[in-house]
């Protein structure tokens, strides 16, 4: 007997899907009463962005979502924006842009299937328990048959997971290969105990960063959910908008994401903040998953030595230590991770582009590429700061 047959469709605002269905799709772990695997594709954390503005008219990230239902039943969706730029995404292809351009191609708009702004590894096809395979296919086929009638030059699926990266080219979609740092849990008991894993002069090390960032002149807070206050939310956002101008020419999130995040994703966050002379002066804003702590922006008004190592990278150990969580990841980029815990892992994406001979040339430099980086994890992982058998204790 055969199954019956799958509608898609694509929908300009996640507001037309409630969230109990949405979520019943991207974080169905949630259905126990805990987190999810991360926040970032939930219907509060998608719809934030775009009832802020931080996607939408102006931004380059045209909102859309893919709606696939079986006989009135969503059984998978997805994020998929329509981009007129490369910005806020962290997989590089303004080179294949400017290729394609000056071959005489158009190659913007094309189709995002990822979180805006969001370097973080997660699932990109978000099935119903029970619907994986057939969810993936039908969202990967509903996306490129939607780029091929519109004729958009491609496709990108970034930040999946390794799973998702290999359904994804048993379907024909090219693999991309990249790396980013995180922070392992070897079951520490505390701060001192992940210091006793690494090797003498980077523990030595460590231990001065701290000492020097904490003796800036104030106190350092990590705060969640309740104890998030609105107020917070102003000195962060100077924060931001410092480290978003001087990164990025201007922020990605508007001042808006901030006020609608107090209501809906504060649970989700946590946020660091250094306060001296009765001031906030530097912050760090982490996301909260069920398993990993999620490091996503820093910003400061004062400079002080080390601040930044331990209010993004210190304190984010020390809360996913004593909560029990499995990771830290660390974001995009930043080979000074290192030295401080974060060893190199590898990160996924698929791609589709709509001409042959464009794409078998991407094909060539994705395979070139992922020996580089295959070769790039391989040596920085052997510079890591942990222990070799035999060294010995301070």
């Amino acid at each position: 007997m055969s199954e019956t047959a799958i509608d898609i469709d694509y929908l300009s605002s996640i507001g037309a899907i409630a969230a109990a269905e949405w979520d019943g799709c991207a974080c169905p772990e949630t259905a126990d009463g805990g987190r999810p695997r991360d926040p970032f594709t939930t219907h509060r954390f998608l719809l934030a962005l775009e009832e802020s503005g931080s996607v939408g008219p102006g931004t380059g990230w045209q909102a859309g979502y893919l709606a696939a239902r079986r006989e009135g039943r969503l059984i998978a969706c997805a994020p998929l924006y329509a981009k007129s730029h490369s910005q806020g995404e962290y997989v590089f292809d303004h080179s294949w842009a400017h290729a394609y351009e000056t071959a005489g191609g158009e190659y913007y708009p094309k189709l995002q299937m990822a979180v805006p702004f969001t370097p973080v590894t997660g699932r990109r096809f978000l099935t119903r328990p029970g619907h994986e395979a057939t969810g993936a296919s039908a969202l990967v086929q509903a996306a490129v048959q939607l780029a091929a009638n519109n004729e958009l030059s491609s496709l990108h699926i970034t930040f999946c997971t390794g799973a998702e990266a290999e359904a994804g080219r048993q379907m024909g979609l090219m693999h991309r290969v990249h790396q980013q740092f995180r922070w392992e849990n070897a079951d520490y008991g505390d701060f001192a105990d992940f210091l006793a894993a690494l090797s003498s002069r980077k523990r030595k090390n460590i231990r001065k960063e701290r000492a020097e960032a904490q003796s800036f002149g104030g106190t350092i807070r990590a705060l969640s959910g309740a104890e998030i206050a609105p107020e917070h939310w102003d000195d962060f956002w100077t924060f931001y908008q410092e480290t978003g101008s001087r990164k990025w020419g201007r922020p990605y999130l508007t001042r808006a994401f901030f006020d609608i995040a107090q209501e809906t994703l504060r649970d989700d966050m946590l946020l660091v903040l250094a306060e001296r002379d009765g001031r906030n002066v530097a912050g760090a804003l982490n996301f909260i998953g069920r398993e990993a702590l999620f490091g996503r922006y820093w910003g400061a008004v004062e400079h002080h030595p080390c601040l930044h190592f331990e209010l993004c990278y210190y304190q984010a150990i020390d809360y996913a230590i004593a909560q029990g969580l499995a990771a830290v990841e660390a974001g995009a980029q930043g080979e000074h991770k290192l030295a401080r815990g974060y060893l190199p892992v590898a990160t996924h994406s698929l791609h589709w582009v709509a001409d042959p001979g464009f794409a078998r040339a991407i094909r060539e430099f994705l395979n070139a590429e992922a020996r580089a980086v295959d070769e790039e994890i391989e040596i920085l992982t052997s510079y890591g700061p942990f222990r070799q058998r035999g060294e010995d204790h301070d």
